[in-house]
């Protein structure tokens, strides 16, 4: 009888095995089917790549809608949701791209006649070489005949001018593989095929540039900061809250922001007093902005603030530090081109440093070394390695790592801001200086809600931004100036990235309170966290909470905006 038992326990055990990894084959097949299609049609901006994706995410669709939700466990239905909202996401931007791309498709009518040479190569069928050097030539007559079309007739605006130039460089990177595919391999192809191709890529060039600027001269590109971004505008902000499950418009964000910004503006003053500097809250962060130490001893300020933070967490046992993950953490120094975009260190598997270079000017090595003070970074050497992004790198790599595909930065970037928020809480920071330190960034992800959605809006320009980190947060110029090109015009950050911090921190604090209020230890709470892996915060509460997510699950939970 007990081996009857036993044995009817294995099949239990092997059934559930089998059903628990279903959602997981689906969304790996999902992301591998993806990443397969992504290296075949590497001409983004084409029609073949528009409309071969389109197919892609309808068959998706429909697979999804083949799964009996019902069926499910509650951790599957939690995944089912979460890659149903990720297609309708991702195919939702596609529509969004190609409206755009169908607006201008008509600059790159000439590709049509040599697309066939593209699609051909990619099963190394060996074209004809004579035929295809003339199809090359009739490609740069249409070209020239389209710049003298274009010239009386100017895009709107320079969003427009982009995407059009963008089309031509996209199919220009996808002619040049195909012909390096078959140049000096081929004899015949190389003999017939060197010249036209170097002077259809030269045309290529000169024509993707004569697009760029073909727009009308009232549409503004630079404001005079240099800094040339797409604002998405009110509509696409509100889908894309939407697909993060954040259930606030941008203006009531932006609320949010401003009455949070004003009570780290009061405990700025607050600790500006004990400094000895009153209510001169700006005399108080120019004193701490000198805290900075000498050339060559960044990495050493980094390594003690490193070790203070871990051991303040550990003694009062608030999360789990594997010591595989205390070990095997490192350090590199930024680059002068990386610290252009990014002033500030940022962490991963690895802390890399922001400090001078030899190369730089005696103002800009100023301006590092005053905005990387060790009061400064006081509060974010933890947020970019233990318990921020190194431990989230570390514990991804090895609990549900089939759900990196659903990352987020409310997630990614808010677990590690709420770091800062609940240690704050603790009296983590030991003199006033630190406590100015840990509110110079508080104040200024506030800041990057603001100036991040009211740019996206249209209400901003990139100088109005800079300005405001400038004169209300207290940044360098050239940081402040770095932050807003990085925040608009790098492929770094998505629209909704910059208000991502505080936002998902707030969502993760919200969480937190809730299970601390029905019993959970905060350990408890931080170590699952980390053992589901990435996903929108509302819907890792119904993990965590062990409810039910509905299977058509929206934006609902109205956490709390209250960090205090």
């Amino acid at each position: 009888m007990k081996r009857l038992i036993s044995t009817f326990i294995i099949f239990l055990t092997i059934c559930s095995v089998s059903s628990a990894n279903e959602m997981v084959d689906i969304i790996n097949t999902f992301k591998a089917d993806k990443n397969a299609l992504r290296g075949t049609y590497t001409i983004k901006e084409s029609e073949e790549y528009y409309q071969r994706f389109f197919q892609f995410y309808d068959n998706w669709e429909n697979r999804i809608k083949e799964i009996k939700f019902k069926d499910l466990t509650p951790t599957e239905k939690v995944d089912y949701v979460l890659l149903k909202n990720l297609i309708e996401k991702e195919g939702y931007l596609l529509n969004q791209d190609y409206k755009a791309f169908e607006e201008v498709a008509s600059v790159a009518d000439f590709t049509e006649i040599l697309f066939p040479f593209i699609q051909e190569r990619r099963r190394g069928k060996q074209p004809d070489a004579k035929v295809l050097a003339q199809q090359f030539k009739k490609a740069e007559e249409i070209i020239q005949t389209k710049i003298k079309q274009l010239e009386n007739d100017k895009f709107q605006d320079w969003l427009i001018a982009e995407k059009a130039a963008g089309i031509v460089t996209s199919f220009q990177q996808g002619l040049k593989e195909a012909y390096n595919f078959y140049y000096a391999y081929d004899p015949d192809f190389t003999w017939w095929m060197e010249s036209p191709y170097k002077s259809l890529d030269e045309d290529l060039t000169k024509y993707s540039d004569f697009l760029k600027e073909n727009y009308s001269k009232e549409s503004i590109k630079d404001d005079g900061s240099g800094i040339i971004g797409k604002p998405v505008g009110r509509k696409t902000l509100i889908r894309n809250l939407e697909y993060e499950f954040i259930p606030y418009t941008p203006e009531e964000l932006i609320e949010t922001a401003e009455k949070q910004f004003e009570w780290c503006k009061q405990e700025m003053i607050k600790a500006s007093q004990e400094m000895g500097y009153g209510n001169d809250w700006k005399a108080a962060l120019e004193h701490v902005k000198n805290t900075y130490v000498e050339p060559g001893k960044q990495p050493e300020a980094i390594k003690d603030l490193y070790d203070h933070s871990v051991d303040f967490i550990e003694k009062r046992d608030l999360i789990t530090f594997p010591e595989m993950a205390k070990e095997t953490w490192g350090m590199i120094m930024m680059t002068p081109e990386r610290q252009k975009v990014n002033p500030f260190f940022t962490g991963g598997w690895e802390i890399s440093i922001s400090y001078p270079t030899q190369g730089m000017s005696h103002e800009d090595k100023l301006m590092s070394m005053r905005g990387n003070n060790p009061n400064f970074s006081f509060p974010t050497v933890q947020h970019e390695l233990l318990p921020g992004h190194n431990l989230q790198f570390y514990m991804n790599a090895r609990h549900k790592p089939y759900r990196s595909v659903f990352g987020t930065p409310f997630w990614m970037e808010g677990w590690a801001l709420y770091w800062e928020i609940n240690l704050w809480n603790k009296d983590f920071p030991r003199t006033p200086e630190e406590k100015m330190g840990m509110l110079f960034w508080r104040i200024h992800r506030c800041a990057r809600i603001i100036f991040s959605l009211k740019y996206q809006l249209g209400e901003w320009t990139p100088q109005e931004c800079i300005d405001m980190l400038v004169d209300e947060v207290g940044h360098e110029y050239a940081n402040a100036e770095a932050e807003v090109r990085r925040s608009f015009a790098t492929s770094y950050t998505p629209p909704l990235y910059q208000l991502a911090y505080m936002v998902g921190g707030l969502q993760f604090y919200a969480l937190r309170n809730e299970l601390l209020e029905k019993g959970w230890t905060e350990k408890q709470f931080h170590d699952r966290v980390m053992q589901e892996n990435m996903m929108p915060v509302s819907v890792l509460r119904f993990l965590l909470e062990n409810k039910e997510i509905p299977e058509d699950y929206k934006a609902s939970w109205k956490f709390s905006t209250d960090f205090k």
